[in-house]
C-alpha cells in the first residue's frame, strides 16, 4: 500500500518530466482546467443555452476530476511535506495556495443555488490556471522579480495613490461649482483621477472650467510618469534576474569547493526551504537546477525531488 501511495504521489506531483505517467497526468489536468474554464465562459452566452445539458455534464465531469485530484493530494501530503507528521502535512497542504484554490474551485459547483458569494466563487477556478505556472520554470523569474522588488513597487504604488487623492481634491475644488452633480464631493473625482492617471481616459467625467482643464493636462503628464515608475522597476528587475542566471550558469562548477547534490526521495533536503538547508548544514546554495533550468534561490524556495543543488561551504 505504501509503495502504491508513493507511486500515486510521483504521478500527481507537478513537473516530473522524466516520468511518462506524471507528464501525461500534468497534460491531462491542464486540459481539464482549460475545459472547465471554457465552459464557465460559454455559459454566459445566450446562444449556448441549447447546449446547457452538455455544458452541465462537462462541468460536473471536470469538477469530479478536481475532487479526485484534491483527495489524492490530501492522501499523499506526507510526501510533499516529509518529516512533519501525517496530520501536520495535510494541514499544510490545505492551507497552502494550491490547496485553497483547489477547494474554492470545487465548492461553488455544489452551492450554485445558494448565496451569491458561492456563485461568485466560480471565478476562483480561473486561478486554477496558476497550476500551469508550475510546469514552466521561466515563470519562476516573474515571482522572483516581484518578491525582490516588492518594496520599490509598494513605494511607487503609494506615490500613485497620493497623486490620485491630490488630483481628486484639486478637481473637486475647480469643478464643483460648475458641475455639482458630477463632482459632488472630494471622493467623487476619484474615478476621474484613476482613469486619467492610468491613461485610460474614458471621457464620461471631464473638466469644463479653464482651471480644471489646465490641472487635467498637468495631471495627465504626471500620470504617465507615475505609471512608468513601477513598469521601469519591474523591467529592470527582469534584466537583473536574467543577467544573474546567465552569470550563475557560467560560474557553476568553476568555484573551488563547489559541489552538486541531487535530491531524491531519501534526501534530507527534500521539502526543505533553502534558508533552512543553508542554516542547518552550513552551506551556501548558489543555485539549483530544476528540469534543466538554472534557478537562483530565494529563502522561501522549497526543494523538490529531482532538483540538483549547487552548494558551497559557507
Amino acid at each position: 500500500m505504501e509503495k502504491r501511495k508513493r507511486r500515486i504521489f510521483d504521478i500527481i506531483q507537478i513537473g516530473k518530466r522524466d516520468d511518462f505517467a506524471s507528464r501525461a497526468f500534468d497534460i491531462f489536468i491542464v486540459a481539464v482546467i482549460l475545459i472547465n474554464i471554457g465552459v464557465l465562459f460559454l455559459e454566459t452566452f445566450p446562444q449556448m443555452d441549447k447546449y446547457a445539458a452538455v455544458m452541465k455534464w462537462a462541468e460536473g465531469a471536470t469538477v469530479g476530476i478536481f475532487c479526485v485530484e484534491y483527495a489524492l493530494r490530501i492522501w499523499t501530503a506526507g510526501y510533499l511535506y516529509p518529516g512533519q507528521g501525517k496530520w501536520r502535512a495535510v494541514w499544510r497542504f490545505l492551507t497552502s495556495f494550491d490547496g485553497l484554490v483547489d477547494l474554492l474551485t470545487i465548492l461553488p459547483f455544489f452551492f450554485l443555488s445558494g448565496f451569491i458569494a458561492f456563485r461568485m466563487l466560480r471565478v476562483v477556478r480561473i486561478f486554477h490556471l496558476f497550476r500551469i505556472n508550475n510546469y514552466y520554470d521561466s515563470f519562476h523569474v516573474i515571482t522572483s522579480v516581484l518578491r525582490e522588488k516588492k518594496n520599490q513597487i509598494i513605494s511607487s504604488v503609494f506615490i500613485i495613490l497620493i497623486l490620485m487623492m491630490a488630483s481628486s481634491l484639486c478637481m473637486y475644488s475647480a469643478e464643483h461649482a460648475v458641475q455639482p452633480e458630477v463632482f459632488n464631493n472630494a471622493f467623487s473625482g476619484m474615478w476621474w483621477s484613476i482613469s486619467t492617471i492610468l491613461t485610460v481616459g474614458y471621457g464620461d467625467i471631464y473638466p469644463v472650467t479653464v482651471a480644471g482643464r489646465l490641472m487635467a493636462i498637468l495631471i495627465s503628464f504626471l500620470g504617465v510618469g507615475a505609471v512608468a515608475i513601477p513598469t521601469g522597476i519591474i523591467s529592470a528587475g527582469f534584466v537583473e534576474q536574467y543577467t544573474r542566471i546567465q552569470n550563475s550558469s557560467q560560474k557553476i562548477g568553476k568555484k573551488p569547493g563547489t559541489v552538486s547534490v541531487t535530491v531524491d526521495d531519501s534526501s534530507p533536503f527534500l521539502g526543505q526551504k533553502v534558508s533552512r538547508i543553508e542554516k542547518e548544514n552550513n552551506l551556501d546554495v548558489i543555485a539549483f537546477v530544476r528540469k534543466g533550468a538554472v534557478v537562483l534561490p530565494s529563502e522561501d524556495n522549497i526543494i523538490r525531488e529531482g532538483d540538483v543543488l549547487i552548494c558551497q561551504n559557507s
